[in-house]
């Protein structure tokens, strides 16, 4: 949907929703990130200026899985008030009326994600700085791994098995841009399925916990976790792996990445274990799975820009960490 037209929906939505008939929207635009359909806008209502963000699915895709925007409502919903940091869900709904799709509102908080590009204000800041960050980003992890997802969301499951978890990526490998890259795909594969993890600790996870998904404030306050497009109920452990990877910088090749003095992996495992109350297993076997996934990811990412599906410069950028995060699995898994 075009800027223009967005506007106008928005307009009459707003309205109804606030039930002022002056309401007036000032202002709208596209958020940064690489995931979903997202938008900032501005309201003057009752002399003031409120401040939201919208979801909405990608165009031209069945309204499930990571495109239904009102399931992610739902979990960050069940969340609010469990001790995770999560945003308030102002309005959701699949009453099609206003903006001719599924939509999912939150207040817009003040602070920014950190992004591990020149420029970002993450390189100004110290390792001091940065490890009670990474401190509330943990705790925060572990307390989403500690939540019953049967009270919370009693009809997201059942859970997804560690091998289907394993099995789902094939057919996202073979559309990769540069199949080079992940040509050591097979292989992770096969070591992945031959050491899977026993008894793994069952409840939701976030699927993209990363640095770009936290959301601080500039007195650098953990605000809200963001981003639900990929939550589900399985392996919670997936979170921690995935967390780590992005910590890692043995993972990423590819120019105009900074290294931020992130703690280290012994580090935030320590923090986690911690913030938990117990040890979490195989962590390894977990970040050598998500080092698989975001390789192919990349590389279906770049296919999508490459053809015009999904415009998207960024993973031109860093698609050379395409071969780096798989060569980095393998040394995970031994």
């Amino acid at each position: 949907m075009e800027i223009e037209e967005l506007t106008e929906r928005l307009g009459p939505f707003c309205r109804a929703k606030l039930g002022d008939p002056a309401a007036e929207v000032t202002s709208v635009s596209l958020t940064p990130g690489h995931a979903g359909f997202s938008y900032f806008f501005d309201v003057r209502t009752g002399g003031a200026t409120r401040s939201f963000v919208l979801r909405v699915p990608p165009p031209g895709v069945r309204w499930e899985g990571t495109a239904d925007v009102l399931r992610q409502a739902r979990v960050i919903r069940a969340l609010k008030g469990t001790g995770v940091p999560v945003a308030d869900v102002v309005w959701s709904g699949d009453d099609l009326e206003w903006l001719g799709t599924p939509y999912s509102v939150v207040a817009r908080l003040e602070g920014d994600t950190l992004r591990s590009e020149e420029g970002e204000w993450v390189t100004t800041l110290t390792a001091e700085q940065l490890r009670p960050m990474a401190q509330q980003a943990v705790r925060a992890l572990a307390t989403i791994h500690r939540q019953d997802w049967q009270a919370l969301v009693p009809n997201d499951g059942p859970p997804i098995s560690i091998e289907d978890d394993v099995n789902r990526w094939d057919r996202f490998w073979e559309r990769a841009a540069e199949p080079e890259r992940v040509a050591l795909g097979p292989e992770v594969k096969r070591r992945l399925l031959a050491r899977i993890p026993e008894d793994p600790r069952i409840g939701i996870f976030h699927g993209d916990f990363q640095w770009t998904n936290l959301f601080y404030s500039r007195g650098l306050e953990l605000l809200a976790v963001i981003d639900w497009e990929l939550w589900g109920v399985g392996a919670t452990l997936n979170d921690l792996g995935w967390f780590l990877t992005f910590c890692d910088s043995a993972n990423w090749c590819h120019e105009g990445r900074v290294n931020v003095p992130w703690p280290s992996i012994d580090e935030l495992i320590a923090m986690y274990v911690e913030a938990y109350g117990s040890a979490p297993g195989d962590v390894s076997w977990y970040r050598a799975l998500a080092g698989y996934k975001f390789s192919i990811i990349t590389g279906l990412n770049l296919s999508l820009h490459r053809r015009g599906k999904r415009h998207d410069p960024h993973w031109e950028t860093i698609a050379p960490s395409a071969q780096s995060l798989m060569e980095r699995s393998l040394e995970l898994l031994g």
